[in-house]
């Protein structure tokens, strides 16, 4: 647990010693109750308990659902109204290249008058690259508690947008395996990328309609000066949400290129057998009438019966190679 006590007018900002983990909630309440008339804290949590959220629970008046959903995780992106308390959920993102894989986690913001209390889960943490643009930007703290709203969302739009660029790449480097002369099959990495871009929508999509309610309903009143910021996350979260759509539309497309690829080998390769096949049965049909060892047959008492015979199968057979290579089976 830690928790930094911000003065909204000067930016200035100090930790509170949250001392054992027995006595943390006790002492984060403690300087709570005495913030002086332009001070906010923000209190972060990583994983949490249920005891570990008891005594804060208790303290700030934090709703008992939002808790449990906090707690729990494995929330889908919304928010919630419990009187004077705001609740914003929504999933944190990271892309890991060397994996090609997309890993997700969450975060819960709970925004009272002069408190924002975040808890995460998973590995990547927002809150400390938004404090540190706070503490870059300390005009952004005369917002009191919505700058730190406003900073979270902030660090993670900007992880989708990273991440999308990153999926980007990726997929265009298939795109060239795919396009590539080699017969290179990389069916498995189009899915494999087609699952991690899925799972980057489900993480992406579902907080376009919470950030478009929450910053332009009338549920909810921000300052004013507030409202550029706002929106400006917003800009690039639907930015994204755009890419994205176009990621996944894309990996479909590249699929099914892949699988006719897949097919126009396939059928090169029936080609290939059925030409060879057609060449090799001109000679074998003629050793064949001719290991009948039927008594009268023709030229087989002529010197020459045998060279005839085995020009003539290299004869057939070339002209039919040369009739296949020009049409293109071999």
């Amino acid at each position: 647990m830690e928790c930094v006590i911000y003065r909204e007018g000067s930016g200035e900002a100090r930790e509170v010693d949250c001392g054992q983990a027995a006595d943390a909630g006790q002492a984060v309440l403690e300087n709570l109750r005495d913030l002086a008339g332009e001070e906010f804290g923000w209190v972060r949590l990583d994983a949490p308990s249920e005891r570990d959220m008891d005594r804060l629970t208790e303290g700030l008046g934090l709703h008992p659902l939002a808790v449990e959903d906090a707690v729990q995780a494995h929330q889908r992106p919304k928010w919630e109204r419990y009187g004077e308390l705001l609740a914003v959920a929504l999933k944190t993102l990271w892309y890991l290249p060397e994996e090609v894989e997309v890993e997700t986690g969450e975060m819960m913001l709970f925004l009272g008058p002069r408190f924002v209390v975040t808890v995460r889960h998973g590995g990547a943490d927002p809150a400390a690259e938004a404090a540190r643009r706070l503490a870059a930007d300390p005009t952004t703290l005369r917002f009191g508690p919505a700058a730190v709203l406003h900073a979270v969302l902030d660090v993670v739009v900007d992880a989708y947008s990273d991440a999308a660029d990153k999926v980007r790449r990726e997929l265009t480097g298939l795109e060239r395996c795919v396009f590539s002369p080699s017969r290179d099959d990389v069916t498995e990495d189009i899915y494999s990328l087609k699952r991690e871009v899925l799972e980057f929508r489900d993480a992406v999509q579902p907080l376009v309609p919470v950030v478009r309610e929450l910053f332009d309903g009338p549920h909810v009143r921000w300052p004013e000066d507030l409202q550029p910021y706002l929106r400006d996350v917003a800009d690039h979260l639907y930015r994204t949400d755009i890419e994205v759509r176009s990621l996944d539309e894309l990996l479909n497309s590249v699929l099914d290129a892949q699988l006719a690829r897949v097919g126009t080998w396939q059928n090169d390769d029936m080609r290939r057998i059925s030409a060879w096949a057609a060449i090799l049965a001109i000679p074998t049909m003629i050793a064949g009438v001719y290991g009948m060892n039927f008594q009268h047959m023709p030229e087989l008492g002529w010197a020459y019966g045998y060279p005839l015979a085995v020009g003539g199968m290299a004869l057939l057979s070339g002209f039919l190679y040369r009739a296949f290579r020009r049409s293109g089976w071999l």
